[in-house]
């Protein structure tokens, strides 16, 4: 069973993997750090798109009392092994966010959804590629919890997103607001192009969203407050 070592103090040390889960990486630090700037004790926080867990886990070990969604099995698995191993109450539960929260309000909610652009019409249902492709523009997901958002915020309560900004942070700030939410960009990281993008830049430069010689991604981090 593979597992992952974290460096630094924001994110659990060790963490069990099973196969297809998105491992963190940069998007899941810049969310931790943002993370930092807020008020988890004794918060009600949901994730969204758990995977291993590790931001849940994060918030969980600050005093927030936590509820993780997924759509994949794999991930549930790993998030719920990985709660057990940190000692830390998680209530992982499978699905489709959105289905699985109704009727329910939070103070804050996480989100790193799948965002990268591809030629697929549709979603993966299964398999490694689930954590991260997101229709042509890369948006499927972000405009879903940007339309959900305000139905999920308590009064005064936080989005906090993580996605790339192929995928038009503008356009992110642009829907939240429309939403009835005050929403900025607050933390910005450039990471290099990983395999994924690099296996599908003619196609990318053929939609427009990467130069020929783009090696680098912006990634963002959005805040958005019901007001």
């Amino acid at each position: 069973m593979p597992s992952t070592a974290l460096s630094g103090g924001a994110l659990p040390g060790s963490l069990v993997i099973l196969p297809s889960v998105y491992r963190p990486q940069a998007d899941t630090r810049l969310l931790a750090d943002a993370l930092a700037f807020e008020d988890l004790g004794h918060r009600d926080v949901l994730e969204i798109g758990t995977g291993t867990g590790a931001l849940a886990l994060h918030a969980s070990r600050w005093g927030a009392v936590v509820t993780a969604v997924d759509v994949s099995w794999p991930a549930v698995l790993t998030a719920r092994m990985n709660a057990l191993l940190c000692g830390l109450p998680l209530r992982v539960l499978h699905g489709d966010f959105a289905a699985r929260t109704v009727g329910r309000r939070y103070d804050l909610v996480v989100a790193n959804p799948p965002y990268v652009p591809g030629p697929g019409a549709r979603l993966p249902s299964r398999g490694p590629a689930r954590a991260w492709d997101a229709g042509h523009d890369g948006r499927l997901l972000i405009d879903r919890i940007c339309a959900t958002a305000p139905a999920l915020l308590r009064p005064g309560g936080v989005l906090l997103m993580v996605h790339s900004g192929m995928c038009g942070a503008e356009a992110t700030v642009d829907r939240l607001t429309e939403a009835g939410l005050s929403a900025q960009v607050t933390a910005k990281a450039s990471v290099p192009w990983g395999p994924v993008l690099r296996s599908r830049r003619v196609w990318l430069q053929r939609q427009g969203l990467a130069s020929e010689s783009e090696e680098w991604e912006e990634l963002v981090v959005i805040r958005a407050q019901n007001l």
